[in-house]
């Protein structure tokens, strides 16, 4: 599946650290600024996670909401949300399924061992669902920043 600017978003039902189920469509009039990243508590997710943050008030502000997925369960969003007081809700996509529509569950390589995980990835889908804007493979620094003056000039 292979998702497009322009078009609805997919939809996908995951538990949130809220205690519920959480649908990208329960946000509609809403933005939602739906960032994948490989796992909780490693140095490269904290840091972007901080950094949404830090910026959560103008988000917020900016009618966003920030949703942070990724293959960790639940037990482990909660530590990461208390360690590092994380004001949005993070998504346990525990099977991939959200990871494989968003096109971010690939193979990746580290020390020369070769395995399947997210690709760090944030998607802008506006109040009506639609796809508006994708960053792929990001790199950490500035990134938040870049995604925050996006918005305002929306």
């Amino acid at each position: 599946m292979t998702i497009e600017m322009g078009q609805a978003a997919p939809d996908f039902e995951l538990s949130g650290t809220s205690g519920t189920h959480v649908r990208l469509s329960d946000y509609r009039g809403k933005r939602v600024l739906l960032y994948f990243y490989p796992k909780d508590l490693t140095a490269s997710c904290t840091t972007q996670a901080c950094d949404f943050r830090d910026h959560h008030g103008e988000f917020a502000g900016l009618n966003t909401v920030i949703l942070g997925v990724s293959a960790d369960p639940l037990k482990q969003h909660e530590k990461f949300i208390a360690k590092y007081g994380l004001p949005f809700e993070l998504l346990a996509d525990e099977d991939h399924k959200a990871s494989e529509a968003y096109g971010v569950w690939q193979q990746k390589q580290m020390y020369g061992r070769q395995f399947m995980g997210i690709v760090r990835s944030t998607f802008l889908i506006d109040e009506n669902g639609i796809l508006v804007r994708e960053w792929r493979k990001v790199k950490v620094k500035g990134h938040i920043e870049e995604a925050l003056e996006y918005i305002r000039q929306l």
